[in-house]
């Protein structure tokens, strides 16, 4: 099953390069995989824990996997990102699928940190690790209370249970969210939605998850790896591919570009792999010693997003510090995270600068709940914007600007998205 994992992984990257570009949208919610920066810093983030068990093999006199990661990023120095789940025992009836295979720790759940031993992980249950990853400067994002999928992953998880709903998916990351504000006086700010399954039956997606709860999606730019079991028969053999797999990538690119990863997020698992075995306790400090070798310095997502909150916009840019006052309550960069100054502005584009979120989100949620449809990301503010005599009732959504509402805008001398951001009079 890993290698058919492996190869459907590289099959789809195939897919995406042949494939037209995915037309993104200007999204209030963005998807955070990297951040555009020369500095050397980058962030490590670690999914589905935390995990009060053993690191499999144990070679570290019984401490568990979690507090192994924590000992390790503290050597060093470094501040990762903890994508925590809240409780999976409430995750049954349910049993174990075949080893190695994506249902190892659940047929119809996910199970962390293993079937029968959910009350061994998750922020539920670990009070002393969550405790120690917030005091020692981590941060945390929401990876959903049970860690169930949003919608259908047929392929993959075509026997799991899912959420289906925007309304399920809310209340699920909620509770999670809740408890991290009631036990540990903790805001969370992100989420990494469970296996990254976006659509709903209903016709949101998780985008409109983040939105309802005023989160970021994070994401990554470079796999880890060591989730992926190795195939030898050996236990010793199949651990030490496994943190190969995991410091030989970076190895390389990094002797080709000792700036590759400024910016970038690191994806890695605080949790066993398919085949029970934990590389990422062996492998991460292999990882640091090579970004430390580099000048990098490890930071949480929080972090490195001061450092820009977009994907191809830093410091240097003359629109920098506007945008960024701008993102905050206006949807100026795409569900991608990029803001493409140079492109040519849409007058959906120009309706999300100018209508406030709550109807622009409030409106659109509705023509949703109407039709059970994926309605058109700008049909609220465009509604609003119309009603407002902002804009001309028939207005395109995907036609390009021309012209600019008095009131609003300075002088232009053209309707690229850079001009006329330039021009908005805050």
């Amino acid at each position: 099953m890993s290698l058919i994992v492996k190869i459907g992984k590289k099959g789809k990257r195939l897919v995406k390069k042949l494939l037209p570009e995915e037309k993104h949208h200007l999204s209030y919610a963005r998807r955070i995989e990297r951040v555009k920066t020369g500095r050397r810093i980058c962030a490590m983030t670690f999914d589905d824990g935390p995990m009060d068990l053993p690191a499999a093999p144990d070679r570290f006199e019984g401490r568990s996997l979690t507090d192994v990661l924590l000992d390790t990023l503290a050597e060093f120095g470094a501040h990762g990102t903890f994508d925590v789940i809240g409780d999976t025992s409430e995750n049954y009836p349910d049993q174990a699928g075949k080893m190695s295979s994506a249902a190892w720790g659940g047929i119809k759940f996910d199970h962390y940190p293993d079937i029968g031993k959910d009350d061994r992980g998750g922020a539920a249950h670990c009070e002393r690790l969550i405790r120690r990853m917030l005091d020692e400067g981590h941060q945390i994002t929401n990876h959903g209370y049970r860690h169930i999928i949003f919608g259908k992953k047929p392929f993959v998880y075509g026997k799991r249970e899912y959420l289906g709903s925007v309304d399920k998916a809310v209340d699920d990351l909620s509770r999670l969210h809740q408890l991290m504000e009631e036990r540990y006086g903790y805001q969370i700010a992100m989420t990494r939605p469970p296996h990254y399954v976006d659509k709903m039956q209903d016709g949101f997606t998780s985008y409109d998850v983040c939105d309802r709860l005023g989160y970021q999606y994070m994401a990554a730019s470079f796999d880890g790896a060591g989730w992926l079991p190795s195939t030898l028969s050996s236990p010793d053999a199949a651990l030490e591919a496994e943190v190969s797999a995991m410091v030989e990538p970076m190895r390389k690119i990094l002797e080709q570009d000792s700036d590759f990863f400024c910016g970038q997020i690191i994806f890695q698992k605080d949790g066993c792999n398919m085949a029970k075995r934990t590389p990422v306790a062996f492998g991460l400090r292999k990882q640091l010693e090579l970004l430390r070798e580099h000048g990098y310095q490890v930071v949480t997502v929080a972090e490195l997003m001061e450092e820009s909150p977009f994907a191809d916009l830093d410091r240097g840019d003359p629109l920098f510090d506007k945008l960024c006052r701008l993102q905050r309550d206006r949807a100026v960069a795409y569900s991608d995270n990029r803001v493409r100054l140079d492109q040519p502005m849409a007058w959906g584009e120009l309706a999300m600068l100018l209508a406030p979120k709550k109807e622009a989100m409030g409106r659109r949620w509705a023509q949703i709940r109407r039709t059970g449809k994926h309605e058109h990301p700008y049909c609220g503010a465009l509604e609003w914007c119309v009603e407002q005599g902002l804009l001309p009732k028939g207005t395109k959504a995907d036609g390009l600007v021309s012209a600019l509402p008095g009131g609003h805008f300075g002088p232009v001398e053209g309707f690229t998205r850079r001009q006329v951001y330039a021009a908005y009079q805050e």
